[in-house]
C-alpha cells in the first residue's frame, strides 16, 4: 500500500530513526515498523498524530492526494 511507503519517507526526510517516531507516537519501534511495513493497520489517533507530526493531511498518508500540504 502506497501510504506506508509515505510513512517512511517522511520520517528519513526528517532523519529519524523507527526507534525515535515509536518514542513520539507513545509505541515501540517494532510496533511503527509494522506500521511501515503494512503488517498491522495504523489506528485512527496513530494516523492522526503522524499528519500533525508532519503537518500533512491523513489523506496523503492514506494515499487518497497527492498533496502533501494541509487546505486552510
Amino acid at each position: 500500500m502506497p501510504y506506508y511507503k509515505r510513512i517512511r519517507d517522511l520520517r528519513e526526510d526528517k532523519d529519524l530513526t523507527q526507534t525515535e517516531m515509536g518514542e513520539i507516537l507513545s509505541c515501540s519501534q517494532r510496533v511503527y515498523s509494522n506500521y511501515e511495513r503494512g503488517d498491522i493497520d495504523i489506528p485512527t489517533a496513530v494516523l492522526i498524530k503522524l499528519a500533525d507530526f508532519h503537518n500533512v493531511s491523513t489523506d496523503y498518508l492514506l494515499g487518497r492526494t497527492d498533496k502533501k500540504k494541509l487546505n486552510k
